[in-house]
């Protein structure tokens, strides 16, 4: 199948009138050859999958590399030739970083992945996975102390969470680690520290959410010794109280000064990605200019697609956290999902 797709490769001789430069021809080249190298590695993990061979280590790792190359150097080909930016593209990526020729490509990879990642056999799913997360959250900011209004931000944030950590797939492994697991892709360690969180605040939500608490006694009942992150809801209410309950006393500030839902959202996932800049950030006076230039940070940032794409984003050396908000454009399709999901959980709340 990915074999018909090489009619998107570049051809200078044909596409383009007037000679290129020797950068132009450059840039040409090396797209094509990390478009054909993307295209082999696909194939390649598909046959392996289909014919039941047994995967490398990490098997997500050579196919999420081979993406980033592709994009990389395809936003190196636009920068030479900028004549060659097409149009939007259903992944809602910068059309300057992706060509829409290639969404099949990008098709193939996330049904691989989907592949690679599916739960065990005796994950416990839910039937109601968008409404728990968006329940959890909101009853874990009420005993943060947030009215309603906020507690519902905070829920639709931690919906965001759910899509930006799994596409809102339940109980997943990881094709690139083998520490981050299920429903908020945490550790054992960090699910232990959002375990004993969770039992702190129990109480106090009981008070106000008894029903939310029977849920709970009986998720509870049903894991039995399983891995606390291969049961959807425990797998939620441990990440929330890990990383992000903590937060959410914020949230009203953070809604004030960052008023699209989707910047909210792409803030929280930086809890999760760079916690200690990220909380130093809110805690300052200027969260949107407030700049970060530890080599290490920036090196989060990349491996987690920011600044990685292309010689001009891989040269900077720091950034504020609005460009860094601006750099999270991959998360956009998902945080658009889970707000739109979002809407569809309230308005079955309200029926």
């Amino acid at each position: 199948m990915l074999g018909a797709l090489a009619t998107g490769l570049l051809c200078a001789s044909s596409a383009i009138a007037e000679p290129l430069t020797e950068k132009q021809s450059d840039a040409v080249d090396t797209y094509n050859t990390s478009r054909a190298q993307f295209e082999q590695v696909l194939r390649q993990r598909r046959t392996q999958i289909d014919s039941k061979q047994g995967l490398p280590n990490l098997p997500g790792q050579a196919l999420y590399l081979a993406r980033n190359t592709m994009m990389s150097a395809y936003k190196d080909l636009t920068d030479a030739l900028p004549s060659r930016i097409g149009g939007p593209n259903k992944y809602g990526i910068p059309p300057a970083y992706f060509s829409a020729d290639n969404e099949p490509l990008l098709d193939e990879y996330r049904r691989l992945f989907d592949l690679m990642q599916a739960p065990p056999a005796n994950a416990q799913n839910s039937d109601t996975p968008f409404k728990d997360v968006a329940d959890l959250g909101t009853a874990i900011a009420r005993a943060k102390g947030l009215d309603a209004a906020n507690a519902e931000a905070a829920g639709r944030i931690s919906l965001g969470l759910f899509f930006a950590e799994t596409n809102g797939n339940q109980n997943i492994g990881n094709a690139r680690s083998n520490k981050y697991k299920g429903s908020l892709q945490t550790g054992v360690s960090e699910d232990r520290n959002g375990q004993r969180k969770w039992a702190a605040i129990r109480k106090s939500i009981a008070a106000f959410d008894p029903a939310l608490i029977a849920r709970d006694d009986r998720e509870e009942a049903r894991a039995g010794n399983l891995d606390r992150r291969y049961n959807h809801w425990t797998a939620v209410r441990h990440g929330l109280m890990n990383a992000h309950a903590d937060i959410f006393p914020q949230v009203p500030a953070i809604v004030k000064t960052l008023p699209d839902p989707i910047d909210q959202m792409k803030l929280f996932e930086l809890i999760q990605i760079i916690p200690s800049p990220t909380k130093s950030a809110l805690a300052s006076r200027d969260l949107a200019g407030y700049r970060v230039s530890d080599p290490k940070v920036m090196f989060y940032l990349r491996n987690n697609s920011m600044f990685t794409f292309g010689q001009a984003d891989r040269a900077k050396t720091s950034a504020t956290f609005r460009e860094i908000l601006d750099a999270m454009w991959l998360f956009n399709e998902k945080f658009e999902r889970a707000l739109a999901k979002f809407e569809e959980v309230r308005k079955q709340g309200k029926g």
